[in-house]
């Protein structure tokens, strides 16, 4: 009996062995190994940034995203990045987008999680920094949407009370130090090919807003929607005020910028982040003008800043469409002319 025993041990042996032979080599096979490695990362075309969405990214009131993503990403999988307020969509095309947050801080800092994520590969791409703003009644109206020239970082300075002033005096003197990354110059090659594309584009228009625009004496606040440039002045302050407004024109000035006619609260740092990493030259901010920045000459500014029921602004919602009717041409003629504009911005 025991040669029959010591045989049957020797054949389990055998059968053992090979068993895990077999189980090694089925661990380090081809199709194994390519299940565990990481996906490529995503060749950026272009990036759309938004700062808010007001509820679902589709099928109800639109915010400054949803217009963005049913346009491109709708269906797609958010992707999401450690560091950024919301996930990124992307399409096949290669045109991504996110909600950043509203204001400097907010904003800036998910759009550096985002850059700096190994899912994507931004050393070509192209920047559309979009959303909602407000305008000097002399210099813009209700519905319209401007490419800004410059971006001007209003909060960077020395500011005081007017009533500890002389009177008619400016109450802002720059801060030394800040120099680099107070204001930046868009390109203009750029801006021009925003223009050139988007011009002529058909604006949404409401007779909520048409009434609104009567309140203000100015021809520009009386204007229809239209599409312009100009310096884009990002604050974290909310200012309202023909004051306010005067100082942020003064400070245009002082910057050697263009005239001031939109203000926002995000794009200076936005931009100042992706300078960091690939420079400004793809750099774009788009603003739709949906509030002026003071109020009409028989209203107070504080009546302005925190208006009755039924006196707001029209045109919210017509203005969130303006902004992606305009910002589409461009991206579209990017994305379906990649070659010509791979290498850099061609010339207009």
């Amino acid at each position: 009996m025991l040669p029959r025993w010591t045989s049957l041990c020797a054949r389990w042996s055998a059968l053992c062995a090979a068993a895990l032979l077999a189980t090694a080599c089925a661990s380090t096979s081809p199709a194994t190994t390519s299940a565990s490695a990481p996906a490529a990362p995503v060749k950026v075309k272009v990036f759309v940034a938004a700062m808010f969405e007001i509820g679902q990214n589709t099928g109800d009131r639109a915010g400054e995203f949803q217009y963005w993503y049913e346009r491109y990403w709708k269906g797609a999988k958010p992707m999401a990045v450690p560091g950024a307020l919301q996930p990124v969509y992307c399409n096949a095309d290669g045109v991504c987008g996110a909600v950043l947050g509203m204001g400097k801080v907010n904003s800036s800092s998910s759009m550096q999680a985002i850059l700096l994520n190994p899912q994507f590969d931004f050393s070509e791409a192209y920047y559309v920094i979009s959303g909602v703003a407000g305008t000097p009644p002399s210099r813009g109206t209700i519905g319209e949407v401007s490419w800004a020239t410059w971006l001007v970082d209003y909060d960077l300075g020395h500011r005081w009370a007017p009533e500890e002033n002389k009177a008619g005096e400016p109450t802002f003197m720059p801060r030394k130090g800040y120099e680099d990354y107070r204001r930046f110059k868009l390109n203009p090659d750029l801006v021009g090919w925003a223009m050139k594309l988007s011009a002529d584009t058909p604006l949404k228009d409401s007779d909520a807003a048409r009434k609104y625009r009567l309140r203000y004496p100015d021809a520009a606040a009386r204007r229809a929607p239209f599409v312009g440039t100009g310096t884009h002045m990002t604050g974290d302050t909310f200012f309202h005020g023909p004051g306010m407004s005067k100082q942020a024109q003064y400070i245009a000035k002082l910057y050697g910028a263009d005239d001031y006619v939109i203000t926002e609260m995000e794009a200076a740092a936005i931009t100042l982040v992706i300078k960091r990493t690939h420079g400004t030259d793809r750099v774009m901010s788009l603003r739709g003008a949906v509030n002026f920045d003071q109020g009409n000459p028989k209203e107070s500014t504080l009546q302005h800043l925190d208006p009755a029921p039924g006196e707001t602004a029209g045109g919210f919602a017509e203005t969130v469409e303006n902004i992606a009717l305009v910002g589409t041409r461009v991206v579209d003629h990017i994305v379906k002319n990649w070659p010509q504009w791979r290498a850099g911005v061609p010339k207009p």
